[in-house]
């Protein structure tokens, strides 16, 4: 049950690009950053009025930055220097920045089975998303490369850390939200703020602050101090794979036969991690 409720969150993350596209202004992505974030981490803070203490707050000022401020820029960045698919694709190698951080930072054993899933799962997001015409220049790779050190490294520090005790996990969700909806504040300088809202626009970005970040990153934060990282960390493939299926469901986009080898692909070798991951914790309960 608890990796069901945490794979929410991927599934979640992979409607962001339909909502973007279809209901938020043209051309604005660091604006739907600060709303997915920001909103959603002060509504949190004015819920649990908890703040953090001692070094806490440099905690959690790194973790907004990694987690949430940092990545929406480097990910934002990277969409406009690469095509989608290419950068669906190295961003799908998160998991493996997991496992590398994992047995230096949290002391965990990272099965063989594991790296190997890990891999095909990112064949299986090559195959769904890549296009023949899909490009590589310096910039775009940098940043997409960046972004992925960014997310797996977040979510191995956020597993270390944890949480101040006595202090909910969604107060400390709340925490990082907000140092990284205000670490992209600056950057709408240079963005620019739309002319006008439509009804569309609105419901788009309530969208992203209850749904793309309200609820699922409490549901991955939860996740995450439940699970073990490198399991938490393979249900990020579900997201290249929920993206391209609205696209075709919504939008009407093509599906092709390697399409869907690389789908099956997703989802066998995300299964096959998801079971190393839960034989693993079992025996690790058992000799406990």
């Amino acid at each position: 049950m608890n990796l069901l409720l945490t794979a929410i969150t991927p599934f979640t993350w992979g409607t962001t690009y339909v909502v973007t596209t279809e209901m938020l202004p043209d051309d604005r992505p660091i604006l739907a950053g600060v709303m997915r974030a920001l909103p959603a981490g002060l509504l949190l803070l004015a819920w649990f009025r908890v703040l953090p203490k001692g070094m806490w707050w440099i905690r959690a000022i790194v973790l907004g930055v990694v987690n949430i401020g940092g990545f929406f820029a480097l990910l934002f960045l990277t969409a406009y220097l690469l095509p989608g698919g290419t950068a669906a694709v190295i961003t799908s190698t998160a998991p493996l920045v997991v496992m590398g951080l994992s047995p230096l930072l949290l002391g965990a054993k990272v099965y063989r089975a594991q790296v190997v899933a890990g891999v095909i799962a990112v064949a299986g997001v090559a195959a769904l998303v890549l296009s023949p015409e899909a490009a590589l220049n310096t910039e775009g790779v940098v940043a997409a490369v960046a972004a992925t050190l960014f997310t797996g490294t977040g979510l191995v520090l956020a597993k270390r850390w944890g949480r101040p005790e006595g202090v909910p996990q969604l107060a400390v969700t709340g925490w990082q939200l907000t140092f990284g909806g205000l670490a992209l504040l600056p950057l709408l300088l240079f963005e620019g703020l739309p002319d006008h809202l439509t009804g569309t626009n609105i419901a788009g970005y309530t969208y992203l602050t209850v749904v793309g970040a309200l609820i699922a990153y409490g549901l991955w934060f939860r996740g995450l101090a439940i699970l073990d990282a490198v399991s938490v960390s393979l249900l990020s493939v579900i997201n290249p794979l929920t993206a391209t299926a609205l696209g075709v469901i919504v939008k009407g986009e093509s599906f092709s036969a390697i399409q869907a080898v690389g789908a099956v692909t997703v989802i066998v070798a995300a299964s096959a991690a998801q079971i190393v991951g839960a034989r693993a914790r079992k025996r690790e309960a058992a000799n406990a």
